[in-house]
């Protein structure tokens, strides 16, 4: 087995490990990423919406709240720098008569939150903007600070970034063990190619496995289980009636199922919430279940009573990391800084794609 020493070792190359990657090496910090894959962000970061989060949800003073609404203003400027492909079409949270009353409780967080430019519209208004909403839609918050990316061109260009400011990722590396010593941490890797590191510092961005490995590398630390939620989607087809990004008043485990429409103006319905059972553990199975489509009809046809009969067409899942039990509120984000040498990111879901930069530059603070 071979042995080497490194300054500092990012596991784990989706976003959230790009993005912090990326910001170490550009503050000289000698970074190595270790991805179990054979690609970035094969997981998590490439198998969700795509959608730009403006940040209405999280209560306040959470560290979603924070991160989203930092890390969106961070990303479109990213975006408009490095000429990656987006769309600021914005987006309506529709309520019927029955949910009205909430709107104001979201619109009064996301006020908290320091969201920008929303009110809430009679479902007049929503359906002149979008005529093929429901006539029963009521109201809807507007939020023109949302929109939608190309996220694999955003993933490339941190990696080319990481890759100019000196650092590197070795594919197909996993993660097998670890321990904490004096002055850094150990870790054990797989692969092809296995060795030995010593590190001066890791960051754990591993996603679904980010408890497993803090548990590899340090067995008494406290945590919470892992859970998990499939989310599956379907594509629509022929033309989308839409487009703004169309969202149902939001649950306890999602955002509710949703519309969105991509940068080719190909429609998608998703994700439904699909809690795994408390065993589970990554691998995970991405394929979508043809027989959940009446789910999809059902819940879309109460704001677009129009989606034609046949027109939804099984398209990809994800899979998002939860610390919390089904039941619960969503539970925040968790950076863990166990010492100057270890910091354990845990429960980064959505909307960790939008905040991805601002929880970057907090890390790379940390370090300081």
């Amino acid at each position: 087995m071979e042995r080497l020493e490194a300054d500092l070792v990012v596991i784990g190359a989706g976003v959230i490990g790009l993005a912090v990657a990326r910001a170490c090496a550009r503050k000289g910090r000698d970074v190595i990423v270790l991805e179990a894959e054979d690609l970035i962000a094969s997981h998590t970061s490439s198998r969700n919406s795509e959608v730009i989060h403006a940040g209405l949800y999280y209560p306040k003073d959470s560290l979603k709240a924070r991160f989203c609404v930092e890390g969106r203003r961070k990303l479109y400027a990213y975006l408009e720098d490095h000429g990656v492909t987006y769309r600021n079409c914005g987006k309506l949270v529709v309520a019927h008569p029955d949910e009205a009353g909430r709107l104001e409780d979201i619109l009064a967080r996301a006020r908290e939150n320091g969201v920008e430019d929303l009110n809430i519209i009679p479902g007049v208004e929503a359906r002149r903007m979008e005529p093929a909403l429901a006539e029963d839609i009521d109201a809807a918050i507007h939020s023109p600070v949302s929109g939608i990316f190309d996220s694999h061109g955003y993933f490339l260009a941190l990696q080319g970034e990481l890759e100019d400011a000196g650092g590197m990722i070795a594919f197909g590396t996993p993660v097998t063990d670890g321990a904490r010593t004096a002055g850094g941490v150990e870790l054990i890797t797989g692969g092809e190619s296995p060795s030995k590191i010593t590190a001066r510092t890791v960051i754990n961005c591993a996603g679904h496995r980010a408890i497993e490995l803090a548990r590899l590398i340090d067995a008494d630390i406290d945590l919470p289980e892992p859970h998990y939620v499939k989310g599956s989607y379907f594509s629509i087809l022929g033309k989308t009636p839409f487009s703004r990004l169309i969202y149902p008043m939001p649950g306890r485990a999602s955002l509710g199922l949703h519309l969105t429409v991509d940068l080719s103006g190909r429609g998608r319905l998703g994700p439904d919430a699909q809690w795994l059972p408390d065993d589970a553990k990554p691998p995970f199975d991405y394929r979508v279940d043809p027989a959940r489509a009446p789910l999809f009809y059902e819940s879309a046809r109460r704001y677009w009573p129009g989606l034609p009969d046949g027109a939804l067409a099984p398209d990809y899942a994800g899979v998002r990391p939860k610390i919390v039990k089904q039941g619960e509120p969503s539970g925040d984000f968790m950076i863990r800084e166990e010492s100057e040498h270890l910091i354990h990111l845990i429960g980064i879901e959505s909307p960790g794609l939008t905040s991805s930069l601002a929880i970057a530059d907090h890390v790379a603070d940390l370090l300081d």
